[in-house]
């Protein structure tokens, strides 16, 4: 880990070093003590962020991520760097320019078919260039920090349709909830999440639910937020899974013992909350004498992931005429076992992407670096007759923080084609 550390450490260095110059450029011929502000104020942010670092490494207070104060300090860190990436090329490029001037200059020296010699080798940075690139890199500085301050509370209710030939009468314009991914362990504003919780009742829906990843990874996380997360209600209940982060697999545990004690009380809070908790197992949703048959699976993804889920096992029992929901955590699942299951599963509900909790979503138009890990990573998808939805989150983790892809509360209404 500390080896590691440092070796984040240099390459930051190294990329603080480079864009200084920019800082230094611009600087240079302000009066005092806006020269000294600005250049030791740079220098003493990162030195914060670097000491906060090794200081948490070093306390054993950083198991993962996920706490809130490596969250928040993770979230400086990404405010930090991603501008100065930004700020990079204008730097290097402009350096090419330099470097390639000063190869002229001196061959033209050599070849004494022009006397240079009374200017300098390397020419001065501009002003413009360095002030354009910090202004290009305040963009996502600001961006970051806005997304800190409001992006992670910004619920939105997404709705979407979906007509199914194979769809009971009873079941005609029947209303689902979803949230994915709370994540409690990151959450810190109570009057926001419980805003959030009763945005999610306001649709009233038929049927609520929870596709996995209540906490980070210690089921105590749940703990303050019991009384807020038992206010989901629906008619027809509430159902819920386990996510990847559910499990504590990202956590060193003392014993083998204690991190399936973990696991059993999480499975309890799930109870306590008013959810069902369908693990590797299904159930009937009876209305007016017909029936759907809602199907849970524990995670099973793929890049690493640990594949809990037992498909096969959670569905035993289900006919294949049956109309069937699947509530699977990630959605690598979808294409990997789903899709081509021999029983046909017309509905799959899933998250864990959190759409990277950074993108560009506009009406028509939606990007995020995470597509290109997950192809279904956001909102609704259809293969051979067979939809997926995948929900954007309703916390965050890692970046305490939202930009451009904002919490999500989905309402799929079912409609008999």
């Amino acid at each position: 880990m500390f080896f590691r550390f440092i070796i984040v450490i240099a390459i930051w260095a190294l990329i603080d070093l480079y864009v200084y110059q920019a800082i230094k450029t611009v600087s240079t011929g302000l009066g005092n003590p806006w020269f000294y502000i600005i250049r030791w104020g740079y220098w003493i942010i990162d030195i914060f962020i670097a000491a906060a670092i090794l200081y948490l490494i070093n306390s054993r207070r950083m198991p993962t991520i996920a706490t809130k104060g490596a969250s928040y300090l993770f979230g400086i860190m990404i405010i930090s760097l991603v501008p100065k990436l930004l700020i990079l090329p204008f730097l290097l490029f402009e350096d090419i320019y330099r470097v390639f001037n000063a190869i002229i200059h001196w061959v033209i020296n050599v070849l004494g078919v022009q006397h240079t010699a009374d200017k300098p080798f390397m020419v001065e940075r501009r002003k413009l260039i360095s002030r354009i690139a910090l202004v290009v890199g305040a963009v996502p500085f600001l961006g970051l920090l806005q997304g800190m301050v409001k992006g992670k509370y910004k619920y939105q209710v997404h709705r979407v349709t979906i007509a199914f030939k194979d769809l009971p009468e009873a079941f005609n314009n029947f209303t689902i909830t979803q949230v994915s991914d709370i994540h409690s362990g990151s959450l810190d504003d109570a009057r926001e999440v419980l805003r959030g919780v009763e945005l999610a009742n306001a649709q009233n829906s038929d049927i609520f639910f929870f596709t996995g990843d209540l906490v980070n990874s210690i089921a105590d996380e749940m703990l303050p937020w019991m009384e807020t997360f038992a206010k989901f209600h629906a008619p027809y209940g509430k159902f819920s899974i386990l996510g990847n982060h559910d499990y504590g697999d990202y956590v060193h545990w003392e014993s083998k013992e204690a991190k399936i004690k973990n696991l059993d009380r999480l499975k309890e809070i799930h109870k306590e909350i008013g959810f069902k908790l369908l693990l590797n197992e299904n159930a009937i949703i009876e209305k007016d004498c017909q029936k759907i048959s809602l199907i849970g699976v524990e995670n099973w993804g793929k890049r690493g992931f640990t594949k809990y889920g037992k498909l096969n096992k959670a569905l035993n029992g289900v006919d294949n005429k049956d109309f069937k929901i699947l509530l699977s955590h990630d959605p690598s699942h979808w294409d990997a076992e789903i899709i081509n299951n021999e029983k046909h599963i017309q509905l799959t509900l899933s998250g864990h992407t959190h759409g990277m909790q950074f993108g560009v979503e506009v009406p028509g138009f939606k990007w995020s670096p995470v597509q290109y890990l997950y192809p279904e990573w956001a909102g609704l998808y259809e293969k051979q007759g067979k939809y997926i939805y995948v929900n954007r989150g309703f916390g965050f983790i890692g970046y305490p923080g939202r930009v451009g892809i904002y919490p999500e509360i989905t309402v799929i209404k079912l409609v008999k084609a």
